[in-house]
């Protein structure tokens, strides 16, 4: 952040950096979580002898929501990655 900042680099720049990399995160874990779930609801179809049929809407839900979740909570961190002070950045990195 320091040294984007220090070569002059805008707040906008930082902030998104940060909220595209929190999403991608958000999303990348939603799409195992989702991945994972699935196996093991087809595993246990199998074993309980119930029928599997996961809902393309909920799946495209549930990597929506995860995807927001990083949006939102990725938010106020970047905010303030933005905002930070160049020099007070390099001194901590």
């Amino acid at each position: 952040i320091g040294i984007r900042l220090a070569i002059g680099a805008h707040e906008k720049h930082i902030l998104i950096q940060f909220l595209v990399e929190a999403t991608v995160l958000s999303l990348l874990g939603g799409i195992i979580g989702i991945l994972i779930g699935l196996a093991l609801a087809a595993i246990a179809s199998v074993a309980l002898i119930i029928p599997f049929a996961p809902s393309p809407a909920v799946i495209l839900l549930a990597v929506g929501f995860s995807a927001l979740i990083g949006m939102v909570f990725g938010f106020f961190p970047a905010l303030r990655g933005a905002r930070l002070d160049p020099i007070d950045a390099l001194r901590h990195e």
